[in-house]
């Protein structure tokens, strides 16, 4: 992920120096949008390919711009992420067999800068590609799949935990994209946003395999699902997932931005 850490530093120093900066042309705008595309994830069963498995993503936010070169915009975003050992060529992943997917739900709240100045209904500054940094709070579910139902993973302690992980998490949005106008009230976008976690458990897989007789794995099906490799049940402490890296989501696609006309408060002219 050093392309995503290159991303930050530009960030804040494309930030730094448009602080430094002076006399800016300054003017507020308001805008709601939505957001339409696609969600997918890095982590234990897919620690490399970018795009893979992807499903479908949707959203909606609302942006305020006070100056030509940077916005704040908060948003709620919904999707879905999975992984499947069997997709992959790794032999390792594909003895272990194991799969998930989950639904991922957002709000977060992100600081944009935008390269070039911009602001739609103005022909002068219609485009402009930017950077994006922000916080936000995600929920997730992992489910794993069993014959023909998906079955709730968290409550298994499949790992043979004393206690399930949150399923409520802080993250960190990032990324960069590109907007331009279609109309005087009318933008239209590109986004691509990693989003660093904090948990290694978005896929339920994180740690080793538990032993049976001693771990409190509640009941025949969090045994099952816990160990679903060829060779189940001599696996036991044998690494199940990787520790020492957290999970990441992404959401990219295209957004759709209409400004909202506010009018400004009357200024009053006074006689001397």
């Amino acid at each position: 992920m050093r392309f995503c850490l290159y991303i930050l530093v530009t960030f804040l120093i494309a930030t730094s120096t448009l602080f430094s900066q002076t006399k800016k042309r300054n003017f507020r705008q308001h805008e709601v949008g939505i957001f339409i595309g696609g969600a997918y994830y890095i982590g234990d069963l897919n620690p490399r390919r970018q795009f893979a498995l992807t499903q479908p993503a949707a959203g909606a936010f609302y942006r305020f711009t006070p100056n030509y070169r940077y916005a704040f915009r908060g948003g709620i975003n919904w999707g879905n992420i999975m992984g499947d050992d069997s997709q992959s060529d790794d032999a390792d992943q594909l003895q272990r067999n194991l799969n998930f997917k989950s639904r991922i739900i957002e709000f977060n709240a992100i600081a944009e800068f935008n390269f070039l100045e911009y602001r739609i209904s103005n022909d002068k500054y219609k485009f402009t590609s930017y950077l994006f940094l922000g916080i936000d709070v995600f929920t997730f579910k992992p489910r794993g799949q069993l014959g023909n139902s998906w079955i709730d993973l968290q409550p298994l302690k499949t790992e043979g935990q004393s206690k399930g992980y949150n399923l409520t998490q802080v993250s960190i949005p990032f990324g960069i994209g590109a907007k331009m106008n279609v109309s005087k009230q009318v933008g239209i976008g590109l986004e691509w946003g990693p989003r660093k976690t904090f948990t290694d458990y978005l896929d339920d897989v994180s740690g080793t395999y538990p032993d049976p007789s001693t771990a409190p794995l509640n009941s025949a099906t969090a045994i099952k699902m816990s160990d679903r490799s060829k060779n189940a049940g001599s696996n036991i402490n044998e690494q199940r997932g990787n520790p020492r890296t957290k999970d990441w989501y992404f959401f990219f696609g295209i957004t759709l931005n209409i400004k909202l006309n506010m009018k400004a408060p009357p200024c009053h002219a006074y006689d001397h």
